[in-house]
């Protein structure tokens, strides 16, 4: 059994907590400095602090879940805690967000949000079902069933043929692959693979995937982002296209350092690094990709 340290700003959880636990890190410019090859701004804190980013909800319930799948249990007062978190959701996830990509323009209802707030109420009502949680599961699956009906309406895109990145955002976004790895659908899912496939022609240059091509409140150009680039190794793994998901993962392997390690983006024509390194995120979605193929490549075996 465990006792979870839990944030003490829940149910409401930021997308950043200092170490010392504190819930503010305050952004401000050292203007005076040029930056790393001159990349400016420089700041110090984080501006992201202070956003609400509704898709962490779940990721956390997410985490929580795959926790129990493998240890089988979680104390009485965290079962408690989780079972408010997903209140709070259900409560919440009409609100706008800033996103997964903490985007500094306007809030909107982007649709990966929304999708990850169902992720968020349908762990709740499995670990409910597994009696670990105070069992709310009726009002969960309610507002579920809630988010299912509006992502279909407001974030799909006939035009495009996939889920489009909010319904004020006529665009494709990376983060929707997500929806895949996550069981939001199932990938072969008629929708889902529309979505996917809309990845790979707007997004996608050689082996490198684009988060977005559309404003996002910041200045200057980015590279490719390498998470983006193994989210989709997973989402083919996912969907059985196991030969291309192992040519892209052996392409994309082949860009680390020299002791294996991968930036946040990538110059998909030089093959530089950019952002920041090294990048937990974009290790933590190889893994998890180098695990799809695995699993997937056990399935057709056994088939």
């Amino acid at each position: 059994m465990v006792h979870a340290c839990l944030p003490v700003t829940q149910p409401r959880l930021q997308i950043l907590y200092k170490v010392d636990g504190s819930a503010h890190s305050k952004e401000r410019e050292l203007s005076e400095l040029a930056g790393y090859r001159r990349s400016a701004p420089v700041r110090v804190g984080n501006g992201a602090a202070d956003q609400v980013q509704l898709d962490v909800y779940g990721s956390v319930l997410e985490a929580i879940w795959l926790y129990v799948q493998d240890v089988g249990h979680v104390d009485g007062d965290t079962g408690k805690e989780i079972a408010k978190i997903a209140d709070y959701v259900a409560e919440h996830w009409r609100e706008r967000d800033s996103g997964i990509w903490e985007v500094r323009a306007e809030t909107t209802h982007f649709t990966q949000s929304k999708a990850l707030c169902w992720v968020a109420l349908d762990r709740a009502c499995l670990l409910a079902e597994r009696e670990l949680i105070p069992d709310r599961s009726q009002s969960w699956r309610t507002e579920a069933d809630a988010i299912k009906a509006f992502v279909a309406a407001e974030g799909w895109s006939e035009e495009k043929n996939s889920y489009v990145r909010a319904p004020d955002l006529q665009e494709i976004d990376a983060s929707l692959l997500t929806l895949a790895i996550l069981s939001y659908e199932h990938p072969l899912n008629d929708r889902l693979q529309g979505t996917i496939d809309a990845v790979r022609r707007e997004l996608q240059e050689g082996p490198f995937v684009y988060r977005y091509r559309g404003e996002d409140g910041v200045q200057g150009e980015e590279g490719a982002f390498l998470t983006c680039s193994f989210w989709l190794v997973d989402a083919l793994a996912r969907q059985g296209k196991l030969d291309e998901a192992r040519s892209l993962m052996d392409e994309l392997v082949e860009t680390a350092n020299d002791v294996g390690l991968y930036s946040e983006e990538i110059d998909p024509s030089s093959g530089e690094f950019l952002g920041n390194f090294p990048q937990g995120l974009t290790h933590l979605a190889l893994i998890n990709a180098a695990i799809s193929i695995a699993d997937a490549s056990s399935q057709r075996e056994a088939a």
